[in-house]
């Protein structure tokens, strides 16, 4: 029995010895003794043969157990149904056809073919050293600042659509969510008015740490699930030596980063996929030194794509093959942007998509956000920002320049409000871009053109409707101008009241770069006891007064007063004052005029 018991053993060693998950121990069912192992007699014929087995067994076990790893093998997870739907609190119901649980693939490398793509994708195959270097040392960080304690700070330029988009979401939470991130006294955030409103407070110095850093990790795991559909997120992080400080090993790792190809990218990073809001809060939580790191910037774009999909990425672009990275000075392409704002790497900014046939087609912003976006471009006439991205769901915008990326942002919802003259304006806006195939350049067939006026309930004199449709075309700012004139009972928008559409509101503007020489118009770089003035972020305030919706005609005449008028706040508002970002407020709020306290607010 002994000698039949020691065989099960080695047996059961051999087979433990032969794979990485072994299995449970199973006990056999005894057998019958034969009685002629008797180790006091004479060995049998039968006992030295099963000797031999287990001396050959034990060795061979012996071997195997030599060359295996010492840390014990991991366990398989349970896994759950195929497809499951998760109720999680931050998000809306979610499907996925991926088991769920802390990650969904596990921290692993990427590939050197995911590497190859990605960085040909990012940078291009010429990218210049001055470039890459902008984009390995730039962390997401908060200005240490009082008065510009809620920005984030740009040290190099380049990475500023990132830290600009990212930027917006985190006020989203501090002004409008102050409960979620753990703000309970109502010195900042949102709070009822007297007129049962919600306007946030401009108490920023007064934020904890704390609140911001839950903030910024609950604005990134936003952003890039928005990325991946609601259903995923990838998130990228630096392989770090596993037997240091989590603080220190990050800073250390970004520190000399030498990034000049591919394979050095493989090299240092780490990537996870969760399939839950609440598992991938607690890896940003637990890892957000690396994003506060001089990888930061580029990290988190880098989770951004790998959660949209490199491919989908690729399909979402009209031009793949440019880099996302532009070229000669490192910008963030609107691109990059657009997938920040939306989840989509789309490469317009108008709404939907156009359609020219045979399969092709130009894509927009194809859903209502959360923050927006408004461009410099857009009053130039180069382009035209979608309502999607005019009017997001918050007062947040990013402003675009030609070379750089802000913030603007309001306190108060209620600036987003359309009275009864905006709303039809929105209606007619939203109906004649619904059928402009040029790209948003503000024209529509004659064909479409009927099609608006039937579906808006426009009442066109005969001779007006002649004269609009002779050119074969329809100009939306010709139109738009025939529209003012029209009285309100005949589908147009001609008050005669004077009073609608009116508005007085306080705006804040954010530059997490500010230059000493403010739009050529500040205070120049001057140098004092030799040394050159600090630049520092910047948080502008702006009174902004929104005329009523009269024709231009109209509100001309209305420059001089009458006695009625002279204590109208319209009327008669604080000495206007420009800069381009005034030109940027109006493709929101037609005429608007501004006011600020010191230097004018710089957009570049």
């Amino acid at each position: 029995m002994a000698d039949h018991q020691e065989d099960q053993d080695l047996e059961l060693a051999l087979k433990m010895s032969m794979q990485s998950n072994p299995p449970e121990p199973k006990r056999s069912k005894p057998i019958e003794e034969t009685g002629s192992g008797s180790l006091s007699g004479g060995e049998s014929p039968e006992a030295k043969s099963r000797r031999l087995q287990r001396e050959l067994m034990a060795a061979a076990a012996e071997k195997r157990m030599m060359v295996l790893p010492t840390t014990p093998p991991v366990q398989p997870r349970a896994r759950a149904p195929a497809i499951t739907v998760v109720a999680d609190k931050d998000l809306e119901l979610v499907k996925t056809d991926k088991p769920l649980g802390e990650s969904g693939e596990g921290d692993q490398l990427l590939s050197p073919e995911e590497s190859d793509q990605l960085f040909a994708m990012l940078f291009g195959n010429d990218v210049s050293k001055s470039i890459l270097a902008q984009w390995t040392n730039q962390g997401i960080r908060f200005s240490p600042d009082p008065e510009t304690t809620i920005g984030l700070v740009q040290h190099e330029g380049g990475p500023c659509g990132v830290l600009a988009a990212l930027q917006a979401f985190v006020l989203k939470y501090l002004l409008y969510f102050p409960d979620e991130i753990g703000i309970a006294s109502p010195s900042i955030g949102v709070r009822p008015s007297s007129k049962t409103r919600y306007v946030a407070s401009d108490s920023f110095s007064s934020v904890p740490e704390e609140a911001k850093t839950r903030a910024l990790v609950r604005s990134m795991c936003e952003i890039l699930f928005m990325c991946g559909n609601n259903n995923r997120t990838v998130i990228a992080t630096l392989s770090t030596p596993e037997d240091s400080n989590t603080n220190q090993k990050h800073e250390a790792m970004a520190g000399g980063l030498p990034i000049e190809s591919a394979s050095d990218l493989q090299k240092i990073l780490r990537i996870e996929t969760f399939t839950t809001q609440s598992s991938a809060l607690k890896k940003l939580e637990g890892t957000i030194t690396a994003f506060q790191s001089r990888m930061g910037a580029l990290l988190f774009l880098i989770s951004a794509l790998l959660s949209r999909g490199l491919d989908s990425v690729q399909a979402d672009r009209d031009d793949p093959n440019l880099p996302l990275v532009t070229a000669p000075f490192g910008h963030a392409s609107q691109e990059i942007v657009n997938l920040l704002l939306s989840g989509e790497a789309v490469p317009n900014v108008f709404d939907g998509k156009i359609d020219f046939g045979g399969n092709m087609f130009l894509q927009g912003i194809s859903k209502h956000v959360e923050v927006g976006f408004l461009t410099l471009l857009e009053s130039l006439g180069f382009c035209t920002v979608g309502q999607n991205l005019k009017c997001p769901k918050w007062p947040i915008w990013v402003i675009g320049s030609e070379s750089h990326y802000t913030v603007l942002f309001a306190l108060d919802p209620s600036v987003q409000e359309e009275n009864e003259l905006e709303l039809r304006e929105s209606q007619i806006r939203r109906a004649f871009d619904a059928r402009d195939q040029s790209g948003g350049g503000g024209f529509i067939s004659v064909e479409a053109f009927h099609q608006v006026v039937q579906e808006t309930n426009i009442r066109l004199p005969t001779e007006k409707l002649n004269d609009i449709c002779a050119t074969g075309f329809i100009v939306w700012s010709e139109l738009w101008q025939v529209i003012l004139e029209l009285d309100r009972n005949l589908g147009g928008i001609k008050d005669s009241t004077g009073m609608m559409g009116k508005k007085v509101f306080d705006i804040y503007h954010f530059n997490g770069i500010a230059k000493s020489d403010i739009n050529g118009g500040g205070q120049a770089m001057a140098v004092e006891s030799g040394t050159v003035p600090m630049q520092r972020p910047r948080l502008t305030k702006l009174s902004v007064s929104v005329p009523p919706k009269w024709t231009q005609e109209e509100y001309m005449s209305s420059a001089m007063p009458s006695s009625s008028e002279k204590d109208s706040e319209v009327n008669q508002p604080k000495p206007a004052q420009h800069a381009p970002l005034v030109d940027c407020i109006r493709t929101r709020w037609s005429r608007a005029t501004c006011s600020w306290a010191g230097d004018p607010p710089s957009i570049v």
